[in-house]
């Protein structure tokens, strides 16, 4: 049996961490129900069993555990998975999600998971660049639904580079591989644990990152969304996650799939 690391109440105080949010919900909390998109490695999968694998995954039964409930996945591919919330098919989406500023009129967001740039995979030697003057005839393979999705039609689309959607990165991928795709664009990590680490990435290689957003479609980091009217799972999933930072739990599950810290902690500063 763990050990489980008592914190005083000054040292939770400093360590922004607030009594455990039992009272502040009505109905006792027993299940918490996650919406994910499996099909994006190594942050949230199906493993060969059919079991949800990834690093959102042990996030997601790592929380559960610090709320003493019982933790569920449902699969649910990403363009849908807000109308999906919406309509309570789950309680919260935990699909590395980024927090942007139309996402955040229709969803409420937690603190900070982590933080990962978007990037531009394409096969070695191409010399492709995410950039419009890279690109111009170029096709492009996004995923539904993503923040790369709408960079890509906004500043890329109109001026000559034909942007293909997909269902999800697994599709991507395989239309990559396949030579039907020039480039992707994903996160970057995901890129390159996900695929380029993989015996199908050999021949192909992260090209730059994008960093020209006037719009701010890229929006700022990673978190778990919930719906606007459950304010009171919203404090319990932000108290969870810090008793994670606090006891190290974090850091052994990010050490499981991470060679480097994928947490931003000057982002959580700026977290709600």
């Amino acid at each position: 049996m763990k050990k489980i690391f008592a914190l005083g109440a000054a040292a939770m105080c400093a360590l922004g961490i607030a009594a455990a949010p039992h009272a502040a919900q009505a109905k006792q909390l027993t299940q918490i129900t996650f919406g994910v998109d499996a099909t994006y490695p190594p942050f949230e999968s199906l493993s060969p069993s059919g079991k949800f694998v990834g690093f959102d995954v042990d996030l997601g039964r790592a929380i559960c555990a610090e709320l003493k409930v019982k933790c569920v996945f449902v699969n649910q591919s990403f363009d849908g998975i807000i109308p999906a919330l919406q309509a309570r098919k789950f309680d919260a989406i935990l699909s590395s999600m980024t927090v942007t500023p139309d996402r955040a009129k229709v969803v409420d967001f937690s603190s900070e998971m982590f933080d990962e740039p978007t990037s531009l995979i394409a096969k070695k030697g191409s010399g492709l660049m995410p950039t419009v003057a890279s690109l111009k005839g170029k096709t492009v393979g996004v995923e539904a639904g993503t923040i790369q999705e709408t960079y890509a039609k906004t500043y890329w689309q109109p001026n000559g580079v034909k942007v293909v959607s997909y269902q999800g990165q697994d599709q991507v991928y395989a239309d990559l591989l396949s030579g039907r795709l020039d480039a992707s664009l994903q996160d970057s990590v995901e890129a390159d644990y996900g695929f380029l680490k993989t015996p199908k990435g050999a021949d192909y290689a992260l090209a730059g990152n994008a960093t020209y957003d006037p719009q701010d479609v890229l929006g700022s980091y990673i978190a778990i969304g919930v719906r606007k009217d459950e304010p009171a799972l919203l404090k319990k999933i932000n108290w969870a996650i810090a008793k994670l930072h606090a006891n190290g739990e974090y850091n052994k599950i990010q050490a499981k799939y991470f060679n480097f810290s994928i947490y931003n902690a000057e982002a959580a500063k700026q977290a709600p």
